[in-house]
């Protein structure tokens, strides 16, 4: 009987998950405001496109010879391959570290969240040397190893050194994701799963897995897309990326137009990789539950502990240890040789404020454009969503170029001014907060702030009082990728902030670039400490949610 019940569970449990209502479609028109809010907001995202269409349309034969280039193929087919690969390992290494930090008792669990979210704030360029010092043929580990008889290690150069540094580097894009999914889901169709005769891995791949799906799409598409418009990294590695190209072309041969014209093939792969995760999004939107939500069961590891502290501890180990030990190295080793500390309060001012307006700004427009595809999807929720994550793919200083054309010929008075900078952050890494705002909202069921409404609650009422409560840990989430990603940018940061505006990342970046790694070292560990606080402030703020 038992047995019977079990193999009815394993075919009748999916078939109620494929049943279940989709929590967000609403078969109404969207309201005049949210298509007026969303209409601003795209057109914020079109510019960079627009600039780069004006600019490719005046492209002379040598630039479309540029583009017939069997090079240029290469090219595009060795960063999807890169962008691919690095969605794939972030989702590897992302999704076990969301449910262990979230479902199990691992210990430290709430250090171990800090710790494995804060390589966000580790700037690709810095992991990079970092690696090379560590794992490159003159690094410590082949010195080590060659003292011992061993000979040679596998080169760090080329495709494995770009796929590991930018894996390392945007695994917490799915971390985060998929945590304030976990947060949010009721756990009751996985416990009827395990009632129903299926084993833990089981009711996890069947059940918990499909309802996690489109925050991994959302976390992986953004780990993909930054490493397929990444300069620093694969510069500093050597690899061949179509990024990389488009830099050369534009500080090499100051053609914009030509590089205007490789960057449109950049944002048609985006697109291509925007389709693909939408196309699993909407599969997985029918599985969605909606309804009360009760905390989970921690689940005990048992003997599992030692190896789940080992895994957390590894990737931990490569993505902020190393390179942390590496600043902390120059540091010391400039202070040696009597170099000065470095540290002007002015560059950690003007980081804070940047990066908190742009986190605060990206939020705020991030809700209309989350509410219009979760609540009101169709052609126009998939051409807005699609625009922004295109923005996204856009190359930063080709963005950087678009918001100076249009401001010295549009807005001549926002030109050099930190609203503009803010502007720019706000629209380069929008897709960052709307990602994880829509998969929240999907979790969120329209019959809440419906009935608050049959109540007699106002649209606004309802808002403040039931959905931005609910919708707290995802907004909280895309907040700090937002921070993160703004506080180490560097294209927008050099090309559109005002006369006088430094941030730790360009000083970071200015003294690395010019060999200068010990005078690097005391704003690149300031960096990296305060993105370490701001992560355990929002999310030990999520961990209390509702």
């Amino acid at each position: 009987m038992a047995q019977d019940q079990a193999r009815g569970g394993h075919v009748a449990l999916p078939a109620v998950l494929r049943r279940l209502p989709v929590a967000s479609v609403s078969t109404r028109r969207p309201p005049l405001p949210l298509l007026a809010a969303v209409a601003t907001i795209g057109v914020l995202a079109i510019l960079p496109l627009a600039y780069l269409v004006i600019r490719a349309l005046g492209a002379d034969e040598r630039a479309l010879e540029l583009i017939a280039r069997p090079r240029t193929l290469e090219l595009l087919t060795s960063s999807v391959a890169l962008a691919a690969g690095v969605g794939l390992g972030a989702t590897v290494l992302g999704v076990p570290l969301a449910w262990l930090t979230t479902r199990t008792d691992l210990p430290g669990r709430r250090a171990w969240t800090v710790l494995t979210v804060a390589p966000l704030a580790v700037p690709s360029y810095v992991l990079a040397f970092a690696l090379i010092a560590g794992l490159g043929p003159r690094g410590v580990l082949s010195g080590t190893l060659q003292s011992l008889g061993v000979e040679g290690l596998p080169s760090i150069y080329g495709l494995p050194g770009a796929l590991l540094v930018l894996t390392l580097a945007t695994y917490p894009y799915v971390l985060l994701t998929t945590r304030a999914t976990l947060m949010r889901a009721d756990p009751a169709l996985e416990e009827a799963a395990r009632s129903l005769g299926d084993g833990f891995g089981t009711a996890f791949r069947r059940v918990t897995l499909p309802l996690l799906a489109p925050a991994i799409g959302t976390g992986a598409l953004l780990a993909a897309l930054y490493a397929i418009s990444d300069f620093g990294a694969v510069s500093i590695l050597r690899f061949d990326s179509f990024a990389r190209a488009i830099h050369v072309q534009y500080r090499s041969s100051f053609d914009r137009s030509g590089a205007a014209a490789l960057a449109l093939l950049l944002v048609a792969a985006a697109f291509a990789l925007v389709w693909a995760e939408a196309r699993v999004r909407r599969r997985a939107a029918l599985r969605v539950p909606h309804g009360a939500r009760r905390a989970a069961r921690v689940v005990p590891l048992g003997r599992w502990r030692w190896a789940a502290l080992a895994f957390c501890g590894t990737v931990t180990g490569l993505s902020l240890v190393l390179p942390a030990g590496t600043i902390a190295y120059w540091l010391v080793r400039g202070l040696a040789q009597g170099e000065p500390l470095r540290l002007v309060a002015d560059p950690i001012g003007d980081s804070l404020v940047a990066a908190g307006a742009a986190a605060l700004v990206a939020g705020i427009l991030a809700l209309p454009v989350a509410f219009l595809v979760v609540r009101y999807p169709g052609r126009l929720a998939s051409m807005a969503e699609r625009l922004l994550y295109g923005a996204y793919a856009v190359p930063g200083i080709a963005l950087a170029l678009a918001l100076v054309f249009f401001s010295l010929n549009v807005v001549p008075f926002l030109y050099q001014t930190l609203t503009l900078l803010v502007l720019a952050y706000a629209v380069r890494f929008l897709p960052q907060a709307a990602g994880t705002t829509r998969s929240a909202l999907m979790l969120i069921g329209p019959h809440v702030p419906e009935a608050a409404r049959s109540l007699g609650r106002s649209p606004w009422e309802v808002l403040r009082t039931i959905t931005l409560p609910l919708l707290r840990p995802g907004l909280l989430a895309g907040a700090a990728l937002v921070f993160l990603s703004t506080i180490k940018e560097l294209p927008l940061t050099l090309l559109v902030a005002p006369t006088g505006f430094g941030t730790l990342a360009t000083q970071v970046w200015g003294a690395a670039n010019g060999g200068f790694f010990a005078r690097a070292a005391a704003p690149a560990a300031v960096l990296m400490l305060i993105s370490l606080a701001s992560v355990a402030l929002l999310l030990r703020d999520g961990e209390h949610s509702p």
